[in-house]
């Protein structure tokens, strides 16, 4: 987990870097101090034309310090990376793709509170909104498994021929008189109770997958409520550590239910390439 907020914060840290960078105001200190060293323009007697690029590099220096310092700068170019890495319209599932929707929209009024407030209040929020973070990108991990699962054919024709094909030897076996033909029968039926097993289980994991992503926009909208009533007199008091908690507990439940599908499909791919 700590590994994984460090990814984010470098990744936050990078998008509120590129975005300065290429932002229209340094385009324009970039491209005037190259213009006026070209054209040798000296204001001054003493002035030469190569101070023209030092004054561009200083002057976009200062820049650079100043946007990245600027909450609401920087605020900007978080959402816009999280909205680009964790982009809504990769999700094909409509309700997975309004509740991922909300969940950044969500993310980007804590963002903005940290922004609004300065000191410890801007950095507890800060931190808040990090964890969050990881928050949104399971929340996108799980809705593309939901995509994966309903665009799959070979488990969707699995789902409808498995049954029929159980029940299929299983009539067989009840009319097979010979030995050996009735052991492979009993083979392939237990082969066949084991792959519906995994399927039953991949579905109710996927059912689970919808029902959790519906209670966690509910849990992240809870967040952003109670981040409305935390001011600075209770940054260490139990309300903010429970907050804390329910936020990584939420990301710990997401990841177990993603690991769950991932678990049984790649039982399938295995099961099918044998």
């Amino acid at each position: 987990m700590s590994n994984m907020k460090d990814k984010m914060r470098g990744r936050a840290w990078r998008a509120i870097l590129n975005m300065a960078f290429f932002s229209v105001e340094s385009a324009v200190i970039i491209a005037l101090s190259i213009v006026l060293f070209g054209l040798g323009y000296a204001p001054f007697d003493w002035w030469q034309a190569w101070y023209w690029l030092v004054f561009g590099a200083l002057a976009e220096a200062v820049y650079l310090g100043v946007a990245v310092t600027d909450p609401k700068a920087a605020q900007r170019a978080v959402d816009r990376m999280l909205t680009e890495r964790y982009d809504p319209s990769h999700i094909r599932n409509p309700l997975a793709r309004e509740r991922l929707k909300r969940a950044l929209e969500y993310r980007r009024l804590i963002g903005e509170a940290a922004a609004n407030h300065t000191g410890a209040m801007r950095r507890s929020i800060e931190h808040t909104a990090i964890e969050i973070d990881d928050w949104i990108e399971q929340i996108y991990l799980l809705a593309r498994r939901l995509d994966m699962f309903e665009e799959n054919d070979i488990i969707g024709r699995d789902r409808r021929m498995v049954p029929h094909d159980l029940k299929t030897l299983r009539r067989r076996l009840e009319a097979e008189q010979s030995p050996e033909v009735r052991a492979e029968l009993e083979e392939a039926i237990q082969t066949k109770e084991t792959q519906l097993a995994n399927l039953r289980s991949l579905e109710n994991n996927i059912k689970r997958a919808d029902i959790q992503l519906d209670h966690t926009l509910a849990a992240l909208g809870t967040v952003y409520a109670q981040m409305q009533l935390i001011d600075s007199k209770d940054l260490d008091s139990a309300r903010a550590q429970r907050l804390q908690q329910e936020i990584h507990d939420e990301v710990m439940s997401l990841q177990d239910t993603i690991s769950a599908i991932d678990e049984v499909q790649n039982y399938q791919r295995y099961a099918a390439s044998r």
